[in-house]
């Protein structure tokens, strides 16, 4: 629960202090005093958003700092969002404080001293306190209002999640899928391509340096004459011709003979003997070889022809697949994979098919299953909301929580609308065509009050909810208040009627002097006094009879009607 609200320098507040106390804490003072501004303040420490206005005329900066006090329950409730942002409360309390600054500068949050982004705050806040102003009476008009009115009372809000999961996920499937079908026309020209591609590469059988030698291939073939030529003039020049002159080999024998010989003699010449004899041993090598390459080289014609088609081929395949064989043969491991991918495009349907059934079943079974709980959880609500309205005046007014189907969506398969009349005899209608501003806030009251035994929050917030509520109805209003206080710990409530805050276990007065706003808790006499002013504008000895009275009757109500906590109060 809140504890204790600082505030400086927010509004039209220089320096307020309060704190506040479990059960439920009455806000009264006259018009304008600035009763509203401490329902900003704690709106602030949830994460609303503030404009440059929300910093008091002439100062810097504004601060709002709340102590909340969690219990055991909430404290593991919390853990773990806390430990995701890692905080850690203090001593059983958080700090939650908010700074803004004035003028274009820069503000912040804090949770115990450390700073936090805004949506920190609003994710914390959310759980801890429930602002109810009357601006929230209209949103009791809004059917997704309603619907989640009537999905908290259920206790269904882990099934519609469930249900928000399985519509995400189905709809993500059939997306998917239809992605997938309406490109497999597509696929399936690219997969016959790819298939013919990777067919005509592989048929063509390349090897990755068969081009060069190819082309070395086609050289020798397309000049073979001139080859023969000079491999006879070499061979000749080596070997020697037996008829005419001898060659370069029997020229070297001899020279390396004498050089030889005369060697024994001079170590000079035998070293230039051993360098010739190397030279004799290379040319004897080549005169084989030429002997052999004589033999073997020959014109060729249809070899030429193949190696002129094979490039031909080679060619258009570069053309069409790569500057290079290299690239070529990269390019059929690519075009395989894309093969497979497309093979497993094919099973991807298939199994995004019986995804989508299943995904569609769960739904169908899921959805079924919150809105027959719905439908039970609605006329239940509807008994109570009736009772309450009947306690509070609205007397042979029917309230109907309407479930009709709706086409599948995030919440499930229901559209639910809040019908109401107050006059007997005549059928039910949509609350925003029968419903007036003083019946829309007993309406909700009696809403918050049948709500409140679910409710998870410790804090609640009435923001003025006894608009158009008259004297009569007031103590009823003040009953309420109080037995949702013990249900939940904690209501905080701004009032202007003496008949509710005669209910009040803490009353605090917020009086404006000059530029002071204060708020004062009254007790004993200071509490009678402010109750008859409220009810005649003067405290005057009849009115104090008066106002002793409403405290006196509030007493034996609380007495009497236990609240759902069963605390005792007197």
């Amino acid at each position: 629960m809140l504890s204790r609200l600082t505030i400086r320098n927010f509004a039209i507040v220089d320096h307020l202090e309060i704190e506040w106390q479990p059960g439920l804490n009455v806000i009264t003072g006259e018009t304008g005093a600035g009763k509203s501004i401490l329902i900003d303040a704690v709106g602030a420490l949830l994460g609303d958003r503030l404009g440059l206005e929300a910093v008091r005329s002439g100062a810097q900066r504004a601060l709002v700092e709340g102590v909340f006090i969690l219990s055991e329950d909430l404290s593991a409730d919390f853990a773990s969002i806390l430990d995701e942002y890692g905080l850690q409360p203090e001593d059983g309390a958080l700090i939650v404080s908010r700074e803004v600054a004035g003028g274009g500068g820069r503000g912040g949050a804090r949770v115990n001293g450390r700073g936090v982004p805004l949506s920190v705050l609003q994710e914390i806040g959310e759980r801890l306190v429930d602002i109810h102003g009357q601006s929230e009476h209209m949103a009791l008009l809004r059917s997704r209002e309603q619907l989640e009115y009537l999905d908290r009372y259920a206790g269904v809000l882990a099934e519609r999640a469930e249900v928000a999961r399985l519509v995400r996920e189905l709809r993500g499937a059939r997306e998917t899928l239809r992605t997938l079908v309406a490109e497999e026309r597509e696929a399936a020209r690219l997969q016959d391509r790819l298939n013919h591609e990777v067919a005509e590469i592989d048929a063509a059988g390349l090897r990755e340096d068969e081009e060069a030698e190819l082309l070395a291939q086609r050289t020798r073939l397309q000049h073979v004459e001139r080859l023969q030529q000079a491999a006879v003039a070499a061979y000749q020049a080596l070997a020697g011709d037996d008829d005419e002159m001898p060659g370069a080999v029997d020229l070297l024998g001899s020279a390396v003979a004498t050089l030889d010989d005369a060697g024994h003699i001079d170590r000079v010449l035998a070293s230039e003997g051993e360098a010739l004899t190397a030279a004799l041993t290379q040319a004897e090598e080549s005169v084989r070889s030429l002997r052999v390459y004589l033999e073997a080289i020959e014109a060729d014609p249809q070899a030429l022809e193949r190696t002129a088609e094979r490039l031909f081929l080679i060619g258009d395949l570069k053309r069409k697949y790569g500057e290079s064989v290299r690239e070529i043969l990269a390019y059929t491991v690519d075009a395989r994979r894309r093969l497979v991918e497309l093979e497993l495009r094919s099973s991807q349907v298939e199994a995004l098919q019986v995804l989508e059934g299943q995904l569609a079943s769960e739904l169908a079974a899921a959805a079924s299953a919150l809105s027959g709980r719905r439908q039970r959880a609605a006329l239940e609500l509807s008994s109570a909301v009736e009772r309450e309205l009947g306690e509070l005046r609205l007397i042979g007014a029917r309230f109907v929580v309407a479930v009709e189907g709706d086409p599948v969506d995030l919440t499930g398969i229901d559209r639910v609308e809040f019908l109401l009349t107050t006059s007997a005899g005549e059928e039910p209608r949509p609350m925003a065509r029968v419903a007036s501003g003083g019946e829309l806030a007993r309406i909700a009251l009696a809403l918050k009050t049948v709500l409140s035994r679910a409710e998870t929050r410790p804090t609640l917030i009435f923001d003025e909810i006894d608009a158009g509520v008259g004297g009569r109805t007031g103590p009823v209003v003040g009953e309420k208040l109080w037995a949702v206080a013990g249900a939940v710990h904690q209501v905080l409530c701004v009032t202007h009627l003496p008949q509710v805050a005669a209910f009040a276990d803490c009353h605090y007065v917020v009086s404006r002097a000059s530029r002071e706003i204060t708020a004062t808790r009254v007790e004993g006499d200071q509490r009678v006094d402010e109750l008859a002013a409220m009810l005649g504008g003067a405290a005057t000895d009849a009115a104090r009879t008066t106002a002793r009275e409403l405290l006196e009757r509030a007493a034996t109500a609380k007495k009497t009607t236990p609240s759902p906590s069963g605390r005792g109060l007197g």
